[in-house]
């Protein structure tokens, strides 16, 4: 169990800012950065390989900025590469080698060229995993840590306990391991490491910020939710995946994700209008600046480790 040396001092919390369709962009990533955690994007936020190339380097470029006017580390930043099926992953990872991205976090399929690559410039991969199975082969190809999307995550997510699944993983994976699911508070990212993982990966609570490239709409229909009104299904993106069930609604669809409105899921499109988010949400009750929260997770991760370290003094 360990987070890679790469971090060190380089980060203010034990977190990722997770890699969100249409909602991660430079702002999202460079903010997030600067406050201290891995912010991170997918390149299929843009639409071409030139305009993800055009990221990579305001990124860079103002995260340089920023250590050199605050005499200050920035966190790393990560990009997001769906290996397969993706007709740009070879241009894309061209990319990533090109602009020794520090950390690439791979999505549906392990593949070890692509692990090859990000190691051939010191550049870390982290494999995103939802089962016990696709853990094993992620880490037979020689990624350095694995990310368990556990039940409650936003987005494209597995249905196993996330004690469970963190279990599962440490009995033969002892490099970085990050779990994913519900995590919304500092106490939740120190509850993420009483389990066993190193890390948290943070996906809703980082859409429901001022950086975040949504509608405000978006922002707020997290905030009005609760856990309820997540639904589970594989009804609008083929894969089994967290949506926002009133965002369904407005897009002509049940609480299932089945059409019920020909004419309203006509007006809308299932990839832009209806929400992701996780059961998470149910802890969300406001849209602040990502420095802003980032200090509000550090005050109750802190709060929460010192709390722990209390109470087990009476039973030692």
């Amino acid at each position: 169990m360990a987070i890679p040396s790469q971090f060190d001092n380089q980060l203010s919390l034990p977190a990722i800012a997770a890699p969100m369709f249409l909602a991660s962009g430079p702002e999202l990533v460079i903010e997030t950065c600067k406050a201290g955690v891995i912010g991170s994007f997918p390149s299929l936020n843009q639409r071409e390989a030139s305009g993800f190339e055009a990221w990579l380097v305001e990124i860079k470029e103002a995260l340089a900025a920023f250590e050199k006017e605050s005499g200050k580390k920035a966190a790393p930043f990560a990009v997001n590469l769906i290996v397969m099926p993706n007709p740009r992953l070879d241009e894309d990872l061209a990319l990533c080698v090109k602009h020794k991205v520090p950390l690439v976090i791979t999505s549906l399929g392990a593949q070890k060229h692509v692990v090859d690559a990000i190691h051939s410039y010191g550049g870390l991969v982290f494999h995103d995993v939802v089962k016990g199975k696709h853990a094993r082969k992620a880490a037979s190809i020689g990624v350095d840590g694995l990310i368990a999307v556990s039940a409650g995550a936003g987005g494209h997510s597995g249905a196993i306990n996330p004690l469970a699944l963190v279990a599962e993983i440490r009995s033969f994976f002892d490099k970085t391991l990050v779990l994913a699911g519900s995590v919304s508070h500092g106490q939740d990212i120190a509850a993420a490491q009483m389990l066993g993982a190193d890390m948290a990966y943070m996906g809703t609570r980082f859409i429901a910020t001022k950086e975040a490239m949504v509608q405000q709409a978006y922002k707020d229909m997290i905030v009005d939710s609760a856990a309820d009104q997540i639904a589970y299904t594989n009804k609008i993106s083929g894969m089994m995946a967290n949506f926002l069930i009133p965002s369904m609604e407005q897009a002509g669809r049940d609480a299932q994700g089945n059409v019920i409105s020909e004419e309203a899921n006509a007006e809308k499109t299932a990839w832009r209008d209806v929400w992701s988010a996780g059961h998470g949400v149910s802890a969300i009750n406001n849209v602040p600046s990502v420095a802003d929260m980032v200090n509000q997770l550090k005050q109750e991760y802190l709060s929460a480790v010192k709390n722990f370290e209390v109470q087990s003094r009476f039973f030692l």
